[in-house]
C-alpha cells in the first residue's frame, strides 16, 4: 500500500472549492456539465464520466480519481473512468501528489512500462483502479460524457461513438515542471484546481436533483 498524505482529502477537496478562482467563462462551462450530468441523472439514475487526455497519464487521471471521491462526497451514482488516445503510464508525479492528499495506491499489476492501481482513500467502502488505457478500453462503460482535459486530445478525438454528450475542460499540462525544483508545487496546484472544480461540477448536480 502505497500512502505519503500530508493532509485528508475531504480537508484538500473542501478547501479547493473554497479557495478556487473560476473565470466566468470556465463558470459557464462548469454549469453546462453539471447541467448535462443532473438531466442524464434524472433519466438513467447513473452516470458515466470519461475524462480524456491524450497520454492518459496526468489531467484524464486526477479528473478520474476526483470524480470517484465526489461521488462518494455528495452520495451520487456517478461512475468515473479516464482514457487516452495513447496508452503511456499513470505518470509517477501524478500518483505522488494524489498521495499527499491522502489518496492510497495499492499495485494490483506491476509493471514498469504501464502499472496498474487500486486507488481508495480513508473511510471509502470502494475503490477504483489506474491505469494509462485508451479512452475506449472495455472498462470504461458507456455510454459515457466525454470530458476532454487538454486541446491536443479534444482536437484528435473529432467522434467519440460511446460518448452521449461531450465537454472540452481543459487544464495547463503539469508535465512542463518534470525534474524542476517547481515539480510539487506545480502538481499540486493542477491537482488542487481540479479537485476545486469537480466540487463545484458535483455541488451544481446535487442542487439540481434536489
Amino acid at each position: 500500500m502505497l500512502k505519503t498524505s500530508n493532509t485528508s482529502t475531504k480537508t484538500f477537496f473542501e478547501n479547493a472549492f473554497k479557495q478556487s478562482l473560476p473565470s466566468e467563462d470556465r463558470v459557464k462551462r462548469l454549469l453546462r456539465i453539471a447541467e448535462t450530468i443532473a438531466e442524464e441523472y434524472t433519466l438513467h439514475k447513473v452516470v458515466n464520466l470519461n475524462y480524456i487526455c491524450t497520454h492518459n497519464s496526468r489531467r484524464s487521471q486526477l479528473g478520474q480519481v476526483w470524480s470517484f471521491y465526489a461521488a462518494n462526497y455528495f452520495n451520487l451514482n456517478i461512475n468515473s473512468f479516464s482514457g487516452g488516445t495513447e496508452v503511456t503510464a499513470f505518470y509517477r508525479n501524478t500518483v505522488k501528489t494524489l498521495q499527499k492528499v491522502g489518496f492510497l495506491f495499492h499495485v494490483v499489476d506491476f509493471s514498469h512500462q504501464n502499472p496498474k492501481y487500486q486507488i481508495s482513500f480513508e473511510g471509502s467502502k470502494n475503490s477504483i483502479f489506474g491505469f494509462s488505457k485508451l479512452y475506449d478500453h472495455p472498462e470504461n462503460n458507456g455510454p459515457f460524457m466525454a470530458i476532454t482535459t487538454c486541446d491536443s486530445a479534444d482536437k484528435n478525438c473529432p467522434f467519440i461513438p460511446s460518448a452521449s454528450h461531450r465537454f472540452h475542460l481543459p487544464f495547463v499540462d503539469p508535465k512542463y515542471s518534470d525534474g524542476s525544483d517547481i515539480q510539487e508545487k506545480t502538481y499540486l496546484a493542477t491537482n488542487k484546481q481540479i479537485a476545486g472544480e469537480i466540487y463545484f461540477i458535483f455541488l451544481q448536480v446535487q442542487k439540481k436533483l434536489a
